[in-house]
């Protein structure tokens, strides 16, 4: 197998894939180091393919015409998963996290995070590293960019965070 067929196989597993698929799997699958994966990606991307890296592994991002939207918040990192927790079980996709850091502007973290599984390996994945989360360079406050399948589910979103106290206020 010669590099275009890899790079298009690895396109192939990512389109068919369920979740997110890291580059050490990848690397499995074509028999091939995972740095030569992650050139394979870069590769890609430069060839105009819309591949996302999250915590968890490459995604394509899916359903494009879904809704998108923004959320502002603020909360401690004990509220993290329970905010997250919140927009996927109304539907939501949490795409990213976004801080406006006062040095180096915006600063975007992809999550592409769709359910409860992937809420609860993000904060696993949290807890056992010494990296901080984006939102303690900014006191807690974040935005996110979410992809929802309606206006009322966006809406549920904003109501069920602001019940619970981490909807940012004007």
């Amino acid at each position: 197998m010669d590099a275009a067929q890899r790079r298009s196989g690895i396109l192939s597993v990512l389109e068919q894939a369920g979740q997110p698929v890291s580059a050490a799997a990848l690397a499995r699958e074509f028999s091939v180091s995972r740095q030569i994966i992650v050139g394979d990606v870069a590769l890609l991307r430069a060839g105009g393919a819309d591949i996302a890296a999250t915590p968890r592994g490459y995604v394509l991002p899916r359903d494009a015409a879904a809704l998108k939207r923004t959320v502002a918040c603020v909360h401690d990192r004990d509220g993290m998963a329970r905010e997250l927790e919140i927009m996927v079980d109304n539907g939501c996709q949490v795409v990213d996290v976004v801080v406006e850091h006062p040095i180096y502007g915006q600063l975007t973290g992809q999550l592409h995070l769709s359910s409860r599984y992937d809420v609860q390996e993000f904060i696993r994945s949290v807890s056992k590293s010494s990296a901080k989360p984006l939102s303690d360079l900014t006191g807690g406050i974040h935005l996110h960019t979410l992809r929802c399948p309606s206006e009322a589910a966006f809406q549920r979103v904003r109501t069920q965070l602001d019940q619970a106290g981490f909807l940012l206020k004007e």
